[in-house]
Order: structure tokens, then sequence, then C-alpha cells
């Protein structure tokens, strides 16, 4: 496949997960007769990325998540060269989802969306459950590195073919069951940049954090899992 190809696949695949995943946060978590709550939108991560890898997983590889490729490219997965086009793509794919959200979520009187949050990442004041910068900190690398382990372990050569999107969408879904409490959950530099850009202020200040953290766990994982998961000779 082409890079544009590969490329497009990714804008679409993030889209999506962006759009079904916030999308749940914004539009369905918060009503008492409908609303999903925590487990929810965390069900609703996760199947956004088993769908999409299962649909263009074949044509880009289904990283949707800039964390993601620079953790490969840093396993040996993934060629150092084409990182930056990947990422171009996956964070352009989480911004026009974000802006389909922000038309969509609008349509609803009353709405306001920087006050709403916007399913926007955050810590201190601007975490669900007000947890401190240095929390979201360690929260963000320690869920990250056991996303990319579980991702290069599933997608190991020896592991069974054809799976790989199963263990990756509940992991996913895991992780959000944790950490929506302290970050919202990010995990996802892409995923976070869509919500921030329309949210701006405090958003934009805080998302350095959900570009650092996911990143650093990615590379930690990649490293570790280069050193366990390397056959002995």
């Amino acid at each position: 496949m082409s890079l544009f190809k590969r490329c497009s696949a990714e804008l679409i695949g993030t889209f999506w997960l962006v759009l079904g995943g916030c999308g749940s946060a914004v539009l369905a978590a918060g009503f008492p007769e409908l609303g999903i709550g925590f487990a929810g939108v965390a069900l609703a991560f996760g199947l956004t990325v088993l769908t999409m890898a299962y649909a263009v997983g074949h044509i880009s590889g289904g990283h949707f998540n800039p964390a993601v490729t620079v953790g490969l490219a840093v396993g040996g997965r993934f060629p150092g060269r084409e990182i930056l086009p990947y990422i171009v793509a996956q964070v352009i794919g989480a911004i026009a989802a974000a802006a389909v959200l922000a038309y969509i979520a609008s349509g609803k009187p009353g709405f306001d969306l920087v006050a709403s949050g916007f399913a926007a990442n955050g810590y201190g004041e601007h975490s669900p459950g007000q947890y401190a910068l240095g929390a979201a900190l360690v929260c963000e690398v320690v869920l990250t590195f056991g996303f990319l382990f579980v991702i290069l372990g599933a997608t190991d050569k020896r592991a069974p073919a054809g799976f790989a999107p199963i263990p990756i969408g509940l992991a996913l879904t895991l992780i959000h069951l944790i950490s929506i409490p302290v970050t919202n959950t990010s995990v996802n530099p892409a995923r976070s940049t869509g919500p921030a850009l329309f949210v701006g202020g405090w958003a934009i200040e805080q998302l350095w954090l959900f570009w650092v953290a996911p990143i650093a766990g990615a590379i930690l994982a990649a490293l570790a899992y280069r050193c366990v998961g390397r056959q002995d000779t």
C-alpha cells in the first residue's frame, strides 16, 4: 500500500476512535435515563479500536495513535521515516472528528462546549476526580506502557494470527475503566488534541502532558518488549 493510502486509513481510523469514544462521553454519558456512565465510555473506546483495526489494520497497521506509531518504530516494527506522516494524519483525523462532534453536540439547546469540558483530558481541577499533575503523569505513562506492551505482544509473529484487535480493544477498555477518573483517559496524543483545540484555554495549556506521557510510556514499552520478547539464542 502507498503511504498516502496508509495515512488515509490512519486518518479515518483515528476519526472513528475520537468520534466514537469522545462522542459517547459528550452525547450519551450524562443522561440519567440513557446514560452509559464510565463503563460505557470505556467500552466505546475499546470498540472503536477493535472495529477499525479489523477494517483498516491490513492497510495501515491500525495505529490511530501517535504514541503507538512511535512505540512501534522504537520496537523495530515501523519505519522511522514514516512517523511524521502517520502522526499528521492521525491528528487531522482527531480534529475532524472533534469538529463533527462539536457540531452535533451544539444541536442541543443550551449546550456549552467549553463548560461541558468536551471530553478533554486534564489534571488538577480539570481532572474528573481532581487528581494532581504527578498522579496524572504516572497514570498516563504506566497505562500507555501497558497498552503498547499488549499491542507488541498481540501483533508478534509468534502470536495467533488474526486475533490482535480483540486483546488490543479490550486493553483500551480496561485502561479507560482505570483512568477516566484521573485524566479522562488519553494514552493517545491525537485523541487529546482534537477536543482540546475546541475547548481552548486550560485544555491547550495542559495538552503537553498528554503528548509527553503517552509517548514516554510507549517508548518504555517498546524497549521492554524488545528485551522480554526477544527469542533466546
